[in-house]
């Protein structure tokens, strides 16, 4: 259980295993005790090219919690959506933009902690996860204006069909750039 909490903490903080006590050299680009300077290996944030029965367990660990996290993104999301467009009365583009800004800041900060365990560069790592944020913004306006516009059928029923679309492909793009 204290080994897994180490391996745990070390993979959370982007720290190398075998460093030394009380040193940060960052996992991928430090050196390994019996080895050379490792190159294009695992680091739990994922794009990582030597993978063992541990990296495939760490990805599925964080792939559900990346679910989860997304989860409740999604039903702040849609909640905020419901509230803003169907009591607020807001035009439901400007509903939708509101709506996922709060569930992208959401998901950012649960997870920069839980997920990733990535709290270097918040700044950095903030933008880039708003940025694949705002594809999600754009894949559900067009898919408002085609189906609510263009064909008539309810902007709530539009938004939500539009979510686990949006999730899949913000998984990778997140996994390979806002949290390398």
């Amino acid at each position: 259980m204290a080994a897994e909490g180490v391996v745990r903490a070390d993979s959370r903080t982007g720290t190398d295993a075998a460093s030394p006590a009380g040193t940060d050299t960052p996992t991928g680009t430090g050196s390994r005790a019996g080895g050379g300077t490792q190159v294009g290996t695992d680091d739990g944030a994922g794009g990582g090219t030597a993978r063992g029965a541990g990296g495939r367990t760490r990805d599925l660990r964080q792939l559900i919690t990346y679910a989860l996290v997304g989860g409740s993104g999604v039903l702040l999301d849609m909640g905020a959506f419901l509230l803003l467009y169907n009591v607020a009365g807001l035009h439901e583009q400007v509903a939708n933009v509101l709506s996922t800004s709060l569930g992208i800041t959401n998901n950012f900060v649960l997870n920069a902690l839980f997920t990733f365990g990535r709290r270097d560069r918040l700044l950095l790592r903030y933008l880039r996860f708003y940025a694949v944020g705002l594809t999600g913004i754009a894949v559900t306006f067009v898919l408002l204006a085609v189906f609510s516009r263009g064909l008539g059928i309810d902007p709530n029923l539009v938004k939500a069909g539009s979510l686990p679309l949006v999730l899949v492909f913000q998984f990778a793009l997140n996994r390979k750039w806002s949290f390398a």
